[in-house]
């Protein structure tokens, strides 16, 4: 396929500021599993969004859909959640911040050096 340029991108959209929101946003919904309107390839996300906006796929309203359908309600699961251990989750109603704080403390190596 050929190359793809920020010239080429640049007859689509109004400015390059326009055009890295844009691509990072499409790039961001296509990284977590939303469709593409060209063929994949062995591409990265960041050069298959720029091809679809090179070709007038992808327009400014990509800028007010979100990143993917349901990441709110994902986010907000993975924050009710703290890890203590690698197999230890503690996901209880009485488990409070300063709990978690210091659930989240790091532990000192006793060989390192303090200030590295």
């Amino acid at each position: 396929m050929a190359r793809i340029t920020v010239e080429d991108c640049l007859e689509k959209v109004d400015n390059r500021f326009q055009l890295v929101l844009m691509a990072s946003r499409r790039a961001r919904q296509l990284a977590r599993g939303v469709e593409s309107y060209v063929e994949f390839q062995n591409d990265k996300p960041t050069v298959v969004a720029l091809r679809e906006i090179a070709e007038g796929l992808i327009g400014p309203e990509v800028l007010d859909q979100p990143v993917m359908e349901g990441w709110e309600h994902d986010l907000e699961t993975r924050r009710s959640r703290v890890y203590i251990g690698e197999d230890d989750i503690v996901d209880e109603p009485g488990f409070g911040d300063a709990e978690k704080v210091r659930a989240f403390k790091p532990v000192r190596d006793e060989h390192e050096q303090p200030g590295h």
